[in-house]
């Protein structure tokens, strides 16, 4: 015996085809269910206490764009408590209750369904920030090209969209491109990260969308915040500033900054050992490594709700007392531009749904 217990996929699902290694409970805290009880008691309640916040100031804005940005922030907050609830409750049933896989999911369907969970509500912050990036980019550096006010129900339409396309994304191992299975250290399950070629196809679809979603959020929030700087710095429209887009991108920021150091760890292990032809399958170093950097995203969904609640324009003013008293606007980018064409510009704003 070489210390792994290897189970046999004739009389158990495929998912629980993985050889783990030996599972030392003693001064061995990254195994340790407290992890699990402190992330999701800490992440749900600061979630929650978020979404309260957010729908407080939901219901006080006048602002089209800021009401759509709400909508998106809210709709990041749903999805962490989501993930945090549906997965913590599984992962801490299994450490106190101690149960069988085998015995209670024989055909893979409560595996196929947390794995199936991690994807879904770990893709959706990160194509949220993107989409959020992609809004404020719009509304700041083209606002005279697009609806900059984006209605509520686009806005709640485009969070359903994303939802959407992790969900699809989700569903493909069950569908037959990857596999989702029990991981290190028996509490949990995720994709598989093997040479079958479908599951490189797979794993390598995950962490490219990730990837890309984290590149999209950098490059046009880098591009937002020095166009935002001119324009706070536009001596000439000094009075004619609207604060909650510095607010706005400020939690931005905020977001793709916490997204990008919990993420990349976790994205660039899974993109290197699929192109790798390396397996986490019977590896014992790369298995607890996996667990390591799925610990790092947690943090994530523990630390994004912080963001709406330190980064609002009553506490920016703290930090900042000037923040209330300097107002200009974006339309200050156009002086070219006469007063009669920005009124025809509102009114067909104004028309729109």
């Amino acid at each position: 015996m070489d210390g792994y217990t290897s189970l046999n996929n004739t009389t158990s699902g495929l998912c629980f085809s993985t050889r783990f290694p030996p599972i030392v409970r003693l001064n061995n805290t990254i195994t340790s269910h407290l992890f699990s009880t402190i992330f999701s008691g800490l992440g749900l309640t600061s979630n929650f206490f978020a979404f309260c916040v957010l729908l407080g100031a939901y219901r006080r804005t006048q602002s089209r764009s800021r009401s759509s940005f709400l909508i998106f922030l809210c709709g990041l907050v749903v999805t962490d408590f989501a993930g945090l609830l549906v997965t913590g409750c599984i992962v801490l049933t299994y450490h106190y209750n101690r149960f069988i896989w085998e015995e209670v999911d024989p055909n893979c369907h409560l595996c196929n369904f947390m794995g199936l969970s991690m994807v879904f509500f770990g893709l959706c912050p990160l194509l949220l920030g993107a989409t959020m990036a992609i809004e404020r980019f719009m509304g700041i550096n083209r606002p005279f090209s697009r609806s900059s006010n984006m209605s509520k129900r686009r806005a709640l339409c485009t969070v359903l969209l994303v939802l959407a396309f992790a969900c699809f994304i989700g569903i493909l191992p069950i569908m037959g491109l990857g596999h989702y299975k029990l991981q290190y250290p028996k509490s949990w399950c995720f994709f598989s990260i093997s040479p079958e070629p479908v599951d490189q196809v797979f794993s390598l679809i995950f962490s490219l969308v990730g990837l890309l979603s984290i590149v999209v959020s950098i490059l046009l929030n880098t591009v937002s915040v020095v166009t935002l700087f001119k324009v706070c710095c536009d001596r000439e429209s000094v009075q004619r500033r609207r604060d909650h887009e510095v607010e706005m991108m400020v939690q931005l920021l905020g977001i793709m900054v916490i997204a990008s150091v919990c993420w990349c760890p976790l994205l660039i292990f899974v993109a290197q050992t699929a192109t790798s032809n390396e397996s986490t399958v019977s590896n014992k170093t790369m298995q607890v490594n996996l667990l390591i950097y799925i610990r790092l995203v947690t943090w994530n969904q523990i630390l994004d709700p912080w963001v709406y609640i330190l980064f609002r324009r009553a506490v920016l003013r703290r930090v900042y007392p000037d923040l209330g008293r300097t107002r200009a606007s974006i339309m200050s980018m156009y002086p070219m531009m006469t007063t009669s064409l920005r009124r025809k510009l509102t009114r067909v704003e104004s028309m729109r749904p």
